[in-house]
C-alpha cells in the first residue's frame, strides 16, 4: 500500500510538472532538450505573451538551443515560478611577463529580466584582483570584492574569504552589469602561478573554487549558469486585475506579488497545479 502510495504520488508530480511546462495551444513545445511553457514562446507572436517572452530556438545546433529573445544568451531551463536559468561567460584580465595585458569584459543588459539576489553570487578569482560590477537598478549601483595572496600556498581549494576567491551578493533589482577589473601590480608578483583576474555571476553551489582554475588556459573560455528572475508587466495585483482583459493570471489561479523586480506572478491555488497563464491550466490535484 505505501509503495502505491509513492507510486501514485510520483505520478503526480510528473504530471504536475508536464503541465506546468505547457505550452500555449497549437504552439511550439520545446527547442531540443528544453520546454518553453507560456508566457515563453518561440515562433509567432501569438505563442509568448510579448516580445520579453520570445524564445529564439537555433536549430543549426544538435539538438537545438534555446536562445532568450534576439540576444546571444543561451537559455537552459524555463519556470512557470517566475526564474529561469542562463548560460553566460565569464570575463578575464590576463597579464604577461612584459605587463601587457588581454581582457574581455562580460556583461549585459535587461529590460524584463532580474539577476536573481537570491540565488547567485558574484565571483572573483585571483592573487591581484580587484573586480566589480556596475549596472542601474533604479539608479547606477558598483559593487566588488578583493582577492589577494602572494604565493599558492596560502590558497585554499573550495574556499572563496578572499584569499585567491572572493564572492559577494548581487543587489536586488538588477536588470544589467557590465565587469571591470583592477590589478595593483599587473599579477607581477603572482605570475607564475596566476597571471589572470577572473570574473562572473554564477548560481548558488554550482562554481566550486580550486587553485588548478589559475593555470588551465581553458577556463576563459568557460560559461557558467545564472539565475534570472521574471515578471509580468510593471503592473501591480491590484492594477493588473483592473484590466481583465490583459490581466495574466487564468482560471483557478492568484496573483502574487515577486520577490525581486516590478510587476506581477501567477500561481495556481492550494489544490491546483499547473500552468497558470494558460486557460484551465491549473489542474485540480
Amino acid at each position: 500500500m505505501v509503495m502505491e502510495l509513492a507510486l501514485f504520488s510520483l505520478m503526480l508530480t510528473v504530471m504536475a510538472i508536464s503541465v506546468a511546462a505547457q505550452a500555449k495551444p497549437g504552439c511550439q513545445r520545446q527547442c531540443g532538450n528544453i520546454s518553453i511553457p507560456y508566457p515563453f514562446g518561440t515562433g509567432s507572436a501569438e505563442c509568448y505573451i510579448d516580445g520579453s517572452f520570445l524564445i529564439t530556438c537555433n536549430t543549426t545546433f544538435d539538438p537545438p538551443k534555446a536562445f532568450l529573445a534576439t540576444t546571444d544568451i543561451q537559455v537552459l531551463h524555463i519556470s512557470v515560478d517566475g526564474y529561469l536559468r542562463i548560460r553566460y561567460p565569464i570575463a578575464y584580465d590576463c597579464y604577461d611577463s612584459l605587463g601587457r595585458s588581454r581582457n574581455f569584459n562580460a556583461g549585459f543588459r535587461l529590460e524584463k529580466f532580474f539577476i536573481s539576489h537570491t540565488r547567485n553570487m558574484f565571483t572573483a578569482l585571483g592573487c591581484d584582483t580587484y573586480a566589480y560590477i556596475e549596472g542601474f537598478v533604479g539608479r547606477t549601483y558598483s559593487t566588488g570584492c578583493m582577492s589577494f595572496c602572494y604565493n599558492a600556498d596560502e590558497v585554499v581549494n573550495g574556499s572563496c574569504s578572499g584569499i585567491g576567491c572572493c564572492q559577494i551578493q548581487i543587489p536586488k533589482g538588477v536588470t544589467d552589469y557590465e565587469l571591470s577589473f583592477s590589478s595593483y601590480w599587473s599579477h607581477s608578483k603572482v605570475l607564475s602561478f596566476n597571471p589572470c583576474s577572473y570574473g562572473f555571476a554564477v548560481e548558488n553551489g554550482v562554481y566550486n573554487f580550486s587553485l588548478s582554475h589559475f593555470l588551465d588556459p581553458d577556463f576563459g573560455k568557460k560559461k557558467f549558469p545564472i539565475i534570472l528572475d521574471w515578471t509580468i508587466g510593471n503592473q501591480s495585483c491590484r492594477e493588473a486585475r483592473m484590466d481583465p482583459q490583459n490581466y495574466a493570471c487564468k482560471e483557478n489561479s492568484a496573483c502574487i506579488v515577486p520577490e525581486n523586480g516590478s510587476g506581477y506572478l501567477c500561481k495556481c491555488l492550494h489544490g491546483f497545479q499547473g500552468n497558470p497563464y494558460l486557460s484551465h491550466g491549473c489542474q485540480k490535484i
